[in-house]
């Protein structure tokens, strides 16, 4: 197995002798907005300082991993709320370093019992406008934050939903101050909140955008927060909450003067019976390295470990730049061709996980890839059967990815035991489905929308199309990487269907191509997700543009693509937190003892 190369930064911190630095009195200082961190007691990584530093006293309390992201997520509800918060869900994966098990949390809103496959057709059969769709009741899941969180503690953590509330509900009533990320994403949504009246109220405070620098708070989520804290996740499944979030998907309270938008089909039996399961993780073995994701109904894991097993059979760590970035986007696009094709909610479809992530599989779709040319996309599906031929025609179905947002956040955190949580969480869009609860602090998912409207052809299976109770496939892909047993590190992204790609791409540049975590998390990107343009940065299109186009790659320029988060664990017991250093504003590392900082290193 090739040998991670330890972090420049961290040898000089040991060579300087800091690695035994004192405990500092408190959590240490404030993360801010740095990228990177290195040191002992444990470590978060998020986009946002005040999430970090809230996970970090968590930590330097005597908290555990678990607790610890908690509690950063919950303050992520309040500075990060048009991308994450109790009206959504999300994905939780965590290693246990007393007992070596890597488990995780379906999460994921599930669709109410009355919604069948045409939910999202008009009266003539045709698909919504997706933002009509987004913009309704119609799109709204049953919430699986708060039980996903309430389970994380019960499973594996030390502390009560009570205690790791203290903190964000501090910061939701002290409040946070404005970046500019904020106010931006609040302009993007303006004309989307101004549709309804409890929206306009709390994301546009007087009327306006809130200003760069001023400080927002949120008494409603205060209260949300302390029901939550009394009651637990229950309050979410019966009772005037429970009520309210109801009452609110059937019945969006548009804005005075506002078009009306299209009610939704939640009803109190939904949130009753909802559920947040333990799933076992998917696991492939990757140049002998166990990689740990999600099973479905997230495609987070399989695609992940299907392209990895695919690219596994070509020399990355050898090959020239262009080299294995072709490689990589090929490997993606296939990936992406039969996730299409196959996976969705576990409960309604027969996913062939294992075979999707087999040896023999991957040794077939690897045929897939020319090293020197480009495929013509779409790419047909493998056919994961279990009888694998060398090199095989292609014969499976062409399926669509249908749309997601390019929202989400994910967070990392590691303890000083070794215990790892990678979880990602989200309501779905920016600004999730625009429907703020009255009285209550928190915007409404729009997740159902991430069901396939309508299957692309009627004569091939669509396993991601709306129906009773079902959860829509996701994108997100929590990842923690062990050592035969021995945490290595964890990552996440948010981004849609791009979040596949990100930790796929984060991963083949810190374990083949022999970069820094924070240098991987960094890197100009570029996301193949077998359509007929792979997205592609700036910086990237730069860089490697004019050689990948030469061979028949085709690319469509965007901003930015993910915001990847991750923890690290390096020689000598120190850890690594790591996050963007420009994307989406810059996000958050810190460490519970910074040892460059108090041993005056680097």
């Amino acid at each position: 197995m090739p040998r991670r190369a330890p972090t420049l930064v961290a040898l000089a911190a040991l060579a300087a002798g800091v690695a035994t630095a004192p405990p500092a009195a408190a959590a240490g200082p404030d993360p801010g907005k740095q990228p990177v961190a290195i040191g002992t007691g444990g470590a978060v990584a998020t986009v946002d300082p005040d999430a970090t530093r809230i996970g970090l006293e968590v930590l330097a309390a005597g908290g555990n991993a678990a607790d610890a992201a908690v509690a950063a997520a919950a303050a992520l509800g309040v500075s990060e709320p048009y991308s994450a918060g109790v009206g959504g869900g999300g994905f939780f994966v965590y290693h246990d370093a007393a007992t070596g098990t890597v488990s995780s949390i379906d999460g994921r809103e599930t669709a109410p019992q009355a919604m069948g496959p045409d939910a999202f057709l008009d009266e003539a059969g045709a698909p919504l406008p997706f933002q009509e769709a987004v913009q309704s009741g119609l799109s709204v899941g049953v919430p699986g934050t708060p039980l996903t969180w309430e389970r994380a503690l019960a499973e594996f953590g030390t502390r009560s939903l009570a205690e790791v509330l203290e903190g964000p509900t501090r910061l939701a009533e002290d409040g946070f101050v404005v970046d500019e990320t904020f106010r931006q994403q609040t302009a993007e949504n303006e004309e989307k909140f101004r549709r309804f009246d409890a929206s306009a109220q709390l994301w546009l405070p007087g009327g306006a955008l809130p200003e760069v620098g001023s400080v927002f708070r949120n008494p409603d989520l205060v209260r949300t927060y302390e029901v939550l804290a009394a009651e637990g996740a229950g309050a979410f499944a019966t009772g005037q909450l429970a009520d309210d979030v109801v009452r609110t998907a059937q019945d969006p309270p548009e804005a005075p003067g506002a078009a009306a938008v299209r009610g939704g089909l939640l009803a109190a039996a939904d949130l009753a019976a909802y559920d947040a399961p333990l799933r076992e993780p998917t696991r492939i073995d990757y140049r002998g390295l166990e990689v740990y994701g999600m099973a479905p109904p997230s495609s987070g894991g399989s695609t992940v470990g299907e392209a990895l097993n695919v690219l596994e059979r070509f020399p990355l760590g050898s090959l020239s730049d262009v080299d294995a970035l072709h490689v990589y986007l090929e490997a993606s696009a296939v990936a992406f061709a039969d996730r299409n094709a196959y996976v969705g909610d576990p409960a309604t479809t027969e996913v062939p996980l294992a075979e999707l992530l087999s040896d023999g599989f991957a040794a077939e779709r690897a045929c897939a890839v020319d090293p020197a040319r480009a495929a013509a996309r779409p790419v047909p599906a493998g056919t994961p059967d279990g009888a694998y031929d060398p090199c095989p025609a292609p014969v499976g179905a062409t399926v669509g990815g249908g749309s997601e947002g390019p929202s989400t956040t994910h967070l990392t955190v590691a303890d000083a035991e070794g215990n790892i949580a990678s979880y990602t969480l989200t309501i779905e869009q920016t600004g999730g489905s625009g429907i703020t609860v009255p009285g209550r602090g928190f915007i409404l998912n729009n997740e159902l929308t991430d069901f396939t409207f309508a299957a692309a052809d009627p004569a091939q299976p669509e396993p991601n199309l709306p129906g009773p109770g079902k959860r829509p496939r996701s994108s997100m892909a929590p990842t923690i990487v062990l050592d035969d047993g021995a945490p290595v590190l964890a990552l996440g992204s948010p981004g849609g269907a791009t979040i596949i790609t990100t930790v796929l791409q984060t991963l083949v540049g810190r374990l083949d191509r022999n970069a820094d975590l924070g240098e991987a998390i960094a890197a100009p990107r570029a996301s193949s997700r077998n359509g007929a343009t792979t997205d592609a940065e700036p910086a990237f299109l730069e860089a490697y543009g004019a050689d990948l186009t030469a061979r028949g790659h085709a690319f469509a320029e965007v901003a930015e693509i993910g915001a990847a988060t991750g923890v690290e664990f390096l020689p000598g017991g120190l850890l690594l937190a790591a996050a963007e250093p420009q994307r989406r504003g810059g996000g958050s590392a810190g460490v519970v003892r910074d040892v460059l900082v108090e041993g005056g290193a680097g």
